[in-house]
């Protein structure tokens, strides 16, 4: 079954043919109407189950549109919503939904949900955003760097900055499949998770963890960071303070002046990222943000076989 849970599990192979395909439907779409479904509608018939646990903004938009432009439809639920709520088991809302939809995409507040879904569906499943892992965001993050630079992935460098969260994972991972160079500023005691660290480590990636922000951007060509709180958390006065070394504000980008600035948002401005670098020169997260919906479309036409 195709699901797409991470990179590791999908390959090379599969990640660059979704990378090309969704630089092919952004380009193929240029000057259309926004609503205008592709003129080959692969998806028309298909229907995406969407779960959710978590709140959201881009990931919940962007499968939307993608699965209209692609001619197919959504079904949107909270999990509070559905039976998954008052007690019935992961493996049997699989089985239930691989009777009715042809693809589920969850966002869940425990990457164990995700496992248990995925293992029990006989309808692909994406994963769109756990507590350990955020592929579909990482995939918009490189297709953004590729279109800005026009180059390829393989043998860049990128820089993350801040809390070893889901973003980091998926960025370690990311480079230890694609082959970059991935440098990670974290504080002490705000790691990345250790098996991940390990696995891509086993993969032969380039990946340091340092803890110093000028340490982390040298020589990058693509700095990213994301909110030091992560949703679900309780704000700590501790952690903010080991964190505010970390923050990529004008002067840290005035030492790699022809590096892009990521961000998968939302922004909490001021603390992880100043206002003169989001909105600053360097910034490309609006066509990061925009990506999601490319990048979601290649997704879906892989894990249903169009691609």
């Amino acid at each position: 079954m195709p699901h797409f849970l991470d990179f590791a599990s999908a390959g090379a192979p599969a990640l660059r043919a979704i990378l090309d395909a969704a630089h092919a439907r952004k380009a193929a779409r240029a000057g259309w109407p926004r609503g205008r479904t592709d003129s080959d509608a692969p998806l028309a018939g298909h229907v995406l189950a969407m779960i959710f646990e978590k709140p959201s903004t881009r990931t919940r938009y962007s499968f939307d549109m993608a699965m209209r432009q692609l001619g197919g439809s959504t079904i949107v639920s909270q999990a509070g919503e559905m039976q998954l709520g008052r007690g019935e088991t992961v493996a049997d809302t699989a089985r239930v939904l691989s009777r009715m939809v042809d693809a589920i995409m969850l966002r869940s507040n425990r990457h164990q949900t995700l496992d248990a879904l995925a293992s029990n569906a006989d309808v692909p499943v994406i994963n769109g955003l756990t507590d350990i892992s955020h592929p579909v965001q990482v995939l918009a993050d490189i297709m953004t760097f590729e279109e800005s630079t026009g180059r390829k992935v393989e043998g860049s460098c990128w820089a993350y900055l801040g809390d070893g969260n889901n973003m980091a994972n998926s960025l370690i991972e990311a480079a230890s499949v694609l082959h970059f160079d991935l440098r990670l500023g974290v504080p002490h005691g705000y790691d990345p998770d250790q098996a991940v660290m390990a696995t891509a480590g086993c993969r032969g990636g380039s990946i340091d963890l340092v803890r110093s922000a000028a340490s982390a951007v040298e020589g990058a060509e693509v700095v990213v960071t994301d909110t030091w709180v992560s949703m679900g958390q309780a704000e700590a006065k501790d952690k903010m303070s080991a964190m505010a070394p970390f923050q990529v504000n004008a002067g840290l980008m005035a030492r790699v002046p022809d590096a892009l600035f990521l961000h998968c948002l939302p922004a909490h401005r001021g603390e992880e990222v100043t206002d003169d670098v989001i909105d600053g020169p360097q910034s490309r997260v609006w066509d990061e943000a925009e990506n999601r919906l490319h990048v979601q479309k290649a997704i879906l036409l892989w894990c249903l076989g169009a691609l």
